[in-house]
């Protein structure tokens, strides 16, 4: 049950949104410009859904990881066990070894930004990250942090049914996080 009175059927972030619009709109243009535009950075959507879905994942958020997961799986050409991997051990997942790298600083933001250390960027440029890649890796997880903590402090309602999460995933991927979102039944 959440913390205060949300608007039902709107699971997560989602439901923050529907009650507090004035802080959704630059809140969704945050994270249109992270994740979805493909022109504010040279890591694909789907690399960048990858990093808020590990964060998130890192955070146990189960809201946000399963979303960004799921959008991350229709970015990335459907490929849903690349995200079940780096959400295990993004190590040993089929990504790149620059995202890998990027992913290692992802994780260290995640702990405490005072964590990533000369070393990290150091590994992610000689793995072929820029400096904007490295920005934008550090950026992504700050703000799922701050997200992550939006959604579990209202405790917020995050669905059991992966259909949901898939529903959302598809959605998101092709349109963005600019239109509005539909409403999912939830259960009594």
């Amino acid at each position: 049950m959440p913390h205060i009175a949300l608007p039902e059927g709107f699971p997560g972030v989602r439901s923050l949104f529907m009650f507090s619009p004035a802080t959704a709109k630059p809140l969704n243009d945050l994270v249109q410009t992270l994740l979805h535009d493909p022109t504010t950075s040279t890591l694909t959507p789907g690399e960048r859904e990858l990093i808020a879905t590990y964060t998130s994942s890192l955070n146990e958020c189960k809201y946000c990881a399963n979303t960004h997961g799921a959008i991350a799986k229709y970015q990335l050409g459907g490929d849903e066990q690349v995200v079940k991997a780096v959400m295990t051990d993004p190590s040993g997942a089929a990504i790149s070894d620059k995202l890998k790298a990027l992913m290692q600083i992802a994780a260290k933001v995640q702990q405490n930004g005072k964590k990533v250390s000369a070393a990290d960027v150091a590994a992610a440029r000689q793995q072929g990250a820029t400096d904007k890649e490295i920005h934008d890796a550090v950026l992504i997880a700050a703000t799922f942090c701050m997200f992550n903590r939006y959604v579990d402090g209202l405790a917020t309602w995050a669905p059991e049914d992966p259909a949901v999460y898939d529903a959302i995933g598809k959605q998101r991927a092709s349109e963005g996080y600019l239109t509005k979102p539909f409403k999912v039944t939830q259960p009594q």
